[in-house]
C-alpha cells in the first residue's frame, strides 16, 4: 500500500465534487519526485523521502498529496510538531480534500500534549458523513483518550515529571537500550542492549560519584550468542532474573532464568523451572526488594486477557509457589507488563495497554494492600504519551526515575532515560540496613532470617536470609519505626530498633550481627520490650518481642533464663532499683501467662549501677534503660 494511505491506516469516505484540490496542474517532474518518495517511505527510508517531498513541495507549492504524505512523515518519525505544521498548512490548501486526515492531525497534536485540540479535531472528524466501521472505531477510541487526558491535566497542579535527561553516552550508544535496572546503593546500572541489528546482551554501568563510567557486558557467562532480555538485577547486586526465548532448555516461547554473582562474575543461566515457566510466554521478571517474591508477566491461560502479571513466592523449601494472578485492579483485557516493585516493598510500576491512558501502553502504579493491590493510578503526561512507553524504575529515594524512550536526541533507537517523579506520584523514601551475620564464638559467617516488624501495626514488613557468608540487606522504609531483628536456630536472637518515623535522612545503616550461641551466660538487650515513661506497664509494642522469647524456651524446654532490668541514673537510686525490678518481674509475668514455668524464669532489678553508656546525654540514657536477658543454664 502506497505511504500516503498507510499513514492513516484505514480509508476513510472522501467527497470528490467537493474539492478545490487538482491533482492533474502538478507538473510531471514534481510527481515523479513524489513517486519515488513514496518507494523510500515503504522501505523506512524516512529521511531520503522526506528529501525528495521537500523538492517537489519546492516545485509545486501546491502539492496537497505531498504535503499530506511530509505530514505523515514527521508523525512516524515522532517529529510531531512539525507533523501539526505540516497538516495545517495543507489544511490551508483545501480543508474539504483533507478533511479525512483530521484523525491523524489530532494525533500529532495529542503527541505534542495538545489534548484540548486533539479532542476537538477527533470530534470534527467524527462528524464527516459516510465514515465506516473502522474509521469510527479509530475516532472513538482517539476521543476517549483524548478526553482521559484533558480530564487528567486539569487535575494536575503540575507536570507529572521534571527533566527528561538523556542518561549519556557512557551508557547510551548508537544500538537500542532498555530495561533499566539499579542496586539499591544506585552504583549500578543494568540493561539490556540490542547490538548488530538482533542480539540481546546485559550490560551495566558503575557510578563514580555522580557520574557513570562506559558501560560494559556483565562479566561471566550470563551472556550468550541467544537472546537475553527484560533484566531486573536485585537490591543487593546478588541475583539477576531475566527472560530468555527460543532457548534449549525452555519450556515454552519464552522462559524466566537466574544468574547470581560470583567471584568469577555472573553465573550460568539457570530456568527457574515449574511452576514459574510453562509452555505459555513468561517476561519482564522482577524481584521484590526481599528476594523473597518474583514478579512476572505471562500470557498463561486462565488470566484476564493477553499477558497478565504475577507473583510467585520463595518457599522455606526453596522452591517458588504456583504463581498468583494480581488480579483486576491490576490486569485487564490488554496486556500488562514491566513490573517494578520499589524497595519499599509496597509500591508497585507496570506498564498496561488495557487500563484508560493516553493512547499506546501507559506507565501505572499500585499500592500493595494486605490483600491484593489497590486500584492502579495512571502517572500522567508527560511520563505517558500517545506512544508505548517502556518499563520504569524507581530509585530508592522515591524520586529519580529511569525509563527507557525513543526521543529526539536518542543516541540511537531506544535510550535509557532518567527523570524526577512529581511527589504524589513517589513510593516511600526507602533507606536501607546492610551487614553481616556471624557467630560470636567463631567468626564464621551465618545464614540467618532477618525480620523487620512495623512497631505500631506490628506487621511483617521484611523478612530475608543471609547468604551463606552472612551477608545481608534489608530495606528500610522511612516514616515508620521499626522493630529489627535476626533469628537463628541454636543462637540467642538479635533485638535492635530503627526509629524513622520522623526520620527524612537517606542515609543508610551498617549493622554487623554477632548472635550467641546457646550457652550459660548468653546475654541479649531486649530492644524492643517497652514501657510506659517511669512506669512496669509493658506497651504493645512489646508484644512482638516478648513472642521471640516464648518461642524459644518453648523449644528449648531445659533453658533457664533471667530477665534483668536497667535505668538510667535520673531520679533516686532506690526509686530506679525498685521500677527496673518491677519492669524485670512484668516480663516474668507475661512470660508465665504464655504457659512457661515459673521454675524456668527469674527476674532482677539493677538500677543505675550497670550502664552501657554515659548518661550524658539523652540518647545514651535511652541506651542504660534497657532490659536484658541472660541464659541462666540451657540443659
Amino acid at each position: 500500500m502506497r505511504f500516503l494511505l498507510t499513514i492513516c491506516v484505514l480509508s476513510f469516505f472522501h467527497d470528490v465534487a467537493a474539492q478545490q484540490y487538482d491533482a492533474s496542474k502538478i507538473s510531471k517532474k514534481s510527481r515523479a519526485l513524489y513517486e519515488k518518495a513514496l518507494q523510500q517511505a515503504d522501505q523506512e527510508r524516512f529521511q531520503d523521502a522526506l528529501s525528495l517531498i521537500n523538492i517537489a513541495l519546492e516545485n509545486d507549492p501546491g502539492y496537497l498529496d505531498a504535503a499530506l504524505s511530509k505530514a505523515g512523515i514527521m508523525g512516524e518519525l515522532k517529529r510531531y510538531a512539525e507533523a501539526v505544521i505540516a497538516y495545517r498548512r495543507a489544511f490551508s490548501l483545501d480543508a474539504v480534500y483533507c478533511q479525512e486526515y483530521l484523525l491523524p492531525y489530532s494525533i500529532n497534536l495529542a503527541g505534542t500534549g495538545q489534548f484540548e485540540a486533539a479532542l476537538a479535531a477527533a470530534d470534527q472528524f467524527l462528524q464527516l458523513p459516510k465514515l465506516n466501521e473502522n474509521s469510527i472505531k479509530a475516532g472513538e477510541f482517539r476521543k476517549k483518550n483524548y478526553a482521559f487526558a484533558v480530564a487528567q491535566m486539569k487535575q494536575q497542579s503540575k507536570p507529572s515529571s521534571a527533566g527528561f535527561k538523556n542518561a549519556g553516552d557512557a551508557i547510551n550508544s548508537a544500538f537500542p537500550e532498555y530495561f533499566p535496572s539499579l542496586t539499591i546503593d544506585e552504583k549500578t546500572l543494568v540493561f539490556t542492549r540490542r547490538v548488530n541489528g538482533s542480539n540481546e546482551d546485559f550490560y551495566e554501568a558503575n557510578a563514580e560519584g555522580s557520574t557513570w563510567r562506559d558501560a560494559t557486558p556483565l562479566k561471566g557467562t550470563v551472556n550468550t550468542p541467544f537472546n537475553e532480555g527484560a533484566q531486573h538485577i536485585s537490591q543487593d547486586g546478588k541475583w539477576l532474573v531475566y527472560a530468555g526465548c527460543n532457548f534449549p532448555d525452555g519450556y515454552g516461547s519464552c522462559d524466566i532464568y537466574i544468574s547470581v554473582l560470583t567471584a568469577a562474575g555472573w553465573s550460568k543461566r539457570q530456568n527457574l523451572g515449574e511452576p514459574i515457566n510453562s509452555e505459555s510466554w513468561e517476561s519482564t521478571p522482577c524481584l521484590s526488594p526481599d528476594k523473597q517474591a518474583l514478579y512476572f508477566s505471562s500470557n498463561r491461560p486462565g488470566g484476564y486477557g493477553g499477558s497478565d502479571i504475577y507473583v510467585s513466592r520463595l518457599l522455606p523449601s526453596g522452591r517458588w509457589s504456583v504463581p498468583q494472578n494480581l488480579g483486576p485492579h491490576i490486569n485487564t483485557i490488554g496486556d500488562e507488563s514491566a513490573p517494578f516493585m520499589h524497595a519499599d516493598n509496597e509500591t508497585l510500576y507496570f506498564t498496561s495497554s488495557g487500563l484508560q491512558g493516553y493512547g499506546g501502553k501507559d506507565i501505572f502504579f499500585s499500592k500493595k494492600l494486605p490483600d491484593g493491590f489497590d486500584k492502579a493510578v495512571n502517572l500522567g503526561y508527560p511520563i505517558n504519551t500517545i506512544d508505548n512507553e517502556g518499563g520504569l524504575i524507581v530509585a530508592a529515594n522515591g524520586i529519580k526515575a529511569f525509563f527507557s524512550s525513543d526521543r529526539s536526541d536518542s543516541r540511537g533507537g531506544q535510550d535509557i532515560y532518567t527523570f524526577e517523579l512529581r511527589e504524589d506520584l513517589r513510593p516511600l523514601t526507602t533507606t536501607w540496613v546492610q551487614g553481616k551475620v556471624y557467630d560470636s564464638t567463631t567468626g564464621k559467617g551465618l545464614k540467618a532470617i532477618v525480620e523487620l516488624v512495623d512497631v505500631k501495626s506490628r506487621r511483617l514488613i521484611t523478612e530475608v536470609e543471609s547468604d551463606l557468608e552472612g551477608n545481608y540487606l534489608a530495606t528500610l522504609p522511612l516514616g515508620r519505626d521499626y522493630a529489627f531483628s535476626v533469628n537463628k536456630k541454636g543462637y540467642l536472637f538479635y533485638s535492635n530498633r530503627f526509629m524513622l518515623k520522623e526520620v527524612v535522612s537517606e542515609n543508610h545503616y551498617e549493622v554487623n550481627i554477632p548472635m550467641q550461641p546457646f550457652a550459660k551466660g548468653a546475654n541479649i538487650v531486649l530492644r524492643n520490650i517497652l514501657f510506659e515513661t517511669g512506669k512496669y506497664i509493658l506497651l504493645p509494642e512489646s508484644i512482638a518481642e516478648l513472642e521471640k522469647i516464648v518461642t524459644i524456651l518453648r523449644e528449648n524446654p531445659s533453658m533457664r533464663v533471667q530477665i534483668g532490668g536497667h535505668t538510667d541514673n535520673i531520679g533516686k537510686d532506690a526509686d530506679n532499683l525498685a521500677l527496673s525490678a518491677l519492669r524485670a518481674k512484668a516480663v516474668v509475668d507475661h512470660l508465665i501467662s504464655k504457659g512457661i514455668l515459673a521454675s524456668r524464669l527469674t527476674s532482677k532489678g539493677f538500677g543505675a549501677t550497670m550502664p552501657v553508656a554515659d548518661n550524658a546525654t539523652e540518647q545514651e540514657r535511652a541506651l542504660n534503660r534497657r532490659t536484658e536477658m541472660t541464659v541462666v543454664s540451657d540443659n
